[in-house]
C-alpha cells in the first residue's frame, strides 16, 4: 500500500514517514497540492493524508482537485490540520468530499485506525458521483473562509515577529549592559590583585630580607657567643629573636588582612585641577628657594575615588617636580588631550627625563631609572599610579627623551 503525504512542514513528513512505515506501508511525500497532483499522475496511490495550510496549492483545493479528477475520485483522502479547527472548517472538508478530517497533534493509534478505516470503506462502498455539487454559493464560502483564516495567520505572524523584534532588541541591550558591567568588573578586580601583588612583593622583598638578616645574625649570635654573655645580655638577645618573630608574623597578618579587604570602587565626581594645585602649592611652600612654573588646565572633572585619585596626582606631580630640581626655568603643566579618540589627562615637565628603552620597567614596583644619588626614591610612585589607573578601569602612557622632560598621560572611564 502506497500513502501520499503532503505537508509543506518537512519534520511532518518525516513523522509521518516513520509512523506509517512501521506499519508496513510505503511512503511518497509532496509539499504542497501542486507537487501532490505531479506525484497522483506517476504513481498508484491507495489513499492521501494532506495538511490544509500549505503554500501554492492549500489542502483543500488540493481535495477539490482529486475529486473533480475522474482518475483519482475514489481516492481515500485525510485532511489534519493544527490551523483549522473549527466546527465549520470541518464541513467545508465534508463537503468537498474528505473521507476523515483530523486535528493535529494526532495520535499514532488514531491515525492508523483512521487510515484503516478509509481505506476498508473505499473498498467496500460504491462509487463516487462523478464530482461533489458544483455548488457557487459552496465555493464562495470556501473562498472566504480560506481568505479569513490566511488574514488570521497573516496577522499573528506579525504580531509573533513584532514580539520577537522586541525581545530581540531587548536582549542585545542587556547583553551589552552585562557586556560592559562585566568588562568595568574585571578591570577593577584585576586592579585590585595588581595592588595585592604589589603590596606582597613590596612585603616580600622589602621588609622580610633585612628581617632575615636580623633573625640571622641573632640567631649566630646566640650560637656562637651565647655563653660569653651575661644574664641580662641574653635576655636582651632573646628579646631581639623574639621581636624578629613577631615582626615576621606581622607581615603574614598583613598580607592576609590586604586580601581581605578586596571590594568595590566607590566613586564620586572628582576635580583633579584642585588636586594638582593643592599639590603644587604644598611643594612651593615646602622649597621656597626653588623657581618653578606652573600651568592648570582649570576644571579637569572625572568620576573616581576621591582618595586614590588624590594619590595619583600627588605621585605624578611629585616626581615632576623631584625631576625637575637640576633644571632651570622649571615648568610643569597639567592639562587634557585627545588620544586614539580618548580624553587622556596629562602632567608633563621639562625636566631629566628618561630613554624610552627602559620604559617597561617604568610602572614596576622598585624599578628604577635614575641612581639614587641623582634623584632619591624607591621606585613605588608610579607603580601605584598605573594600580590606581587599572582599578578605575583606565590606562596610562609615558613619553619621555633624556634630558627633554617626561610626560605621562591617562585616561579614566566615563561613569
Amino acid at each position: 500500500m502506497n500513502i501520499l503525504v503532503v505537508d509543506d512542514n518537512a519534520m511532518n513528513r518525516k513523522l509521518l514517514r516513520v509512523t506509517l512505515e512501521a506499519e508496513g506501508y510505503a511512503i511518497c511525500e509532496a509539499a504542497d497540492g501542486v507537487e501532490a497532483l505531479a506525484v497522483l499522475e506517476r504513481e498508484t496511490v491507495d489513499a492521501v493524508i494532506s495538511d490544509i495550510l500549505m503554500p501554492n496549492m492549500d489542502g483543500y483545493r488540493f481535495c477539490y482537485e482529486v475529486r473533480h479528477n475522474e482518475r483519482f475520485r475514489h481516492l481515500p483522502f485525510i485532511l489534519y490540520t493544527a490551523t483549522y479547527t473549527s466546527p465549520s472548517d470541518e464541513k467545508l472538508s465534508v463537503e468537498l468530499g474528505v473521507d476523515r478530517f483530523l486535528r493535529k497533534p494526532v495520535a499514532t493509534a488514531t491515525l492508523i485506525t483512521v487510515l484503516h478505516e478509509v481505506m476498508n470503506a473505499a473498498r467496500r462502498s460504491e462509487p463516487r458521483p462523478a464530482s461533489p455539487p458544483a455548488d457557487l454559493n459552496f465555493m464562495k464560502e470556501y473562498s472566504e473562509q480560506l481568505v479569513k483564516k490566511l488574514e488570521e495567520k497573516n496577522h499573528e505572524l506579525a504580531e509573533r515577529a513584532e514580539q520577537l523584534h522586541t525581545a530581540h532588541e531587548e536582549l542585545r541591550r542587556l547583553n551589552a549592559e552585562l557586556e560592559d558591567r562585566v568588562r568595568r568588573r574585571t578591570t577593577e578586580l584585576t586592579g585590585a590583585n595588581q595592588e595585592l601583588d604589589g603590596f606582597a612583593y613590596a612585603v616580600t622583598h622589602n621588609l622580610r630580607a633585612p628581617l632575615r638578616a636580623l633573625n640571622g645574625f641573632s640567631q649566630a649570635l646566640q650560637e656562637d657567643y651565647g655563653e660569653r654573655l651575661d644574664g641580662e645580655a641574653r635576655i636582651y638577645l632573646d628579646q631581639i629573636i623574639l621581636a624578629s618573630r613577631q615582626i615576621n608574623e606581622l607581615i603574614d597578618g598583613l598580607l592576609v588582612l590586604s586580601r581581605s579587604t578586596r571590594g568595590g570602587l566607590r566613586r564620586d565626581p572628582v576635580d583633579l585641577a584642585a588636586l594638582a594645585e593643592r599639590v603644587l602649592a604644598e611643594l612651593a611652600a615646602a622649597e621656597p628657594e626653588r623657581q618653578v612654573t606652573w600651568e592648570v588646565e582649570p576644571a579637569l572633572c572625572v568620576w573616581g575615588n576621591p582618595i586614590m585619585l588624590g594619590v595619583l596626582m600627588r605621585n605624578l606631580i611629585e616626581n615632576a617636580w623631584k625631576y625637575t630640581a637640576k633644571t632651570s626655568n622649571a615648568a610643569i603643566r597639567v592639562y587634557t588631550d585627545h588620544q586614539d579618540g580618548e580624553r587622556c589627562f596629562c602632567v608633563a615637565d621639562n625636566g631629566a627625563g628618561f630613554d624610552m628603552s627602559h620604559a617597561s620597567r617604568l610602572f614596576q614596583a622598585f624599578q628604577r631609572l635614575h641612581r639614587q644619588d641623582e634623584f632619591p626614591g624607591i621606585g613605588i610612585g608610579l607603580a601605584t599610579v598605573q594600580r590606581i589607573i587599572q582599578r578605575h578601569g583606565g590606562v596610562i602612557r609615558a613619553k619621555a627623551a633624556p634630558g627633554c622632560g617626561a610626560t605621562f598621560c591617562f585616561t579614566l572611564p566615563y561613569p
